[in-house]
C-alpha cells in the first residue's frame, strides 16, 4: 500500500519527508522518492528502488545537499509499471508540476493518448504521470494551481489520494482525496499532508481528515478545503 507525506514549512523539510517515509514502511512498498522546491523554485527530485535507506544513500552521495521548504515524498507499490527508478513517484511534467498519488486512474490509457497528441512526452509506465500532465495542461487556462487541479480531477476516473506542487506556485500545496485516505496536519512551523498520521507525529498531533471529493489548498499560514462542488 502506497504512502504519501508532504508539507510546506519555514525550515528545510527534507528530514521530515525521510522520517515520514520511514514511519510508513510498515505499509509495504517497492520504491520511494521525494521532490523539493529548491533554490530559484526548481523542482529537484530523487528516487530509488527498494528500501527508503536506498533513497537516503542516494541523497547523501550528492555533492550539494538537497534542501527545500516545500516538498512531497512517496513510497510506491507497483500497479502500473514494474518497480524502477523511472516508475517511482514523484512524477514531473515539464519541470513545472510534480505529483504523488495513491490509487488507480482507470482511464489513464485514453488520457495518455490524448496527452501524446497534445505534445507531452512520457518518461514512465505509470498511470500517475497523466495526472501531472493534465494539471500542467490546465495551468495554461487557470489563475491558480488549485483551479488547474480542480479542472484536472474532472477528467480522472478512478481513485486518488493526491499531493501536488508547482514551480510556478512555490508557496502552495494542493491535496485531493477520492477513494484513498488523505489527511492534513496543522503544525507550528507549517502545514502538512499524509496518507497516515503516523508520518507526521513528530511535527503535529492536530489533524484534519479529508472527506470524499475534498480538495485542499495549503500554504504555510492557512488551509482551505473545498468539497467536490467547489464550495
Amino acid at each position: 500500500m502506497c504512502g504519501i507525506v508532504g508539507g510546506i514549512t519555514n525550515t528545510d523539510i527534507t528530514p521530515l519527508l525521510l522520517d515520514g517515509l520511514n514511519r510508513l514502511e510498515y505499509r509495504g512498498y517497492d520504491s520511494s522518492g521525494l521532490v523539493l522546491l529548491t533554490k530559484n523554485n526548481k523542482l529537484t527530485r530523487e528516487r530509488a528502488v527498494g528500501k527508503v535507506i536506498n533513497l537516503e544513500k542516494k541523497l547523501k552521495l550528492k555533492t550539494n545537499r538537497i534542501e527545500g521548504k516545500t516538498g512531497l515524498a512517496h513510497t510506491r507499490w507497483a500497479t502500473h509499471g514494474e518497480p524502477s527508478d523511472k516508475n517511482a513517484h514523484p512524477h514531473i511534467s515539464k519541470n513545472s508540476i510534480s505529483v504523488v498519488h495513491n490509487g488507480i486512474i482507470e482511464n489513464y490509457t485514453d488520457l495518455k493518448k490524448l496527452q501524446v497528441d497534445q505534445g507531452y512526452k512520457f518518461t514512465s509506465d505509470t498511470d500517475t504521470e497523466v495526472i501531472a500532465h493534465a494539471i500542467d495542461f490546465f495551468m495554461q487556462s487557470s489563475n491558480s494551481l488549485l483551479e488547474a487541479v480542480q479542472k484536472s480531477l474532472k477528467k480522472l476516473k478512478g481513485s486518488y489520494g493526491l499531493g501536488v506542487i508547482s514551480s510556478k506556485h512555490p508557496d502552495t500545496i494542493i491535496a485531493a482525496r477520492k477513494g484513498s485516505p488523505l489527511l492534513i496536519g496543522i503544525g507550528k512551523n507549517g502545514n502538512y499532508i499524509a496518507s497516515d498520521q503516523m508520518a507526521l507525529l513528530t511535527v503535529t498531533k492536530k489533524f484534519i481528515f479529508l472527506e470524499e471529493g475534498d480538495v485542499a489548498e495549503l500554504t504555510i499560514e492557512k488551509v482551505t478545503i473545498y468539497n467536490e462542488k467547489g464550495d
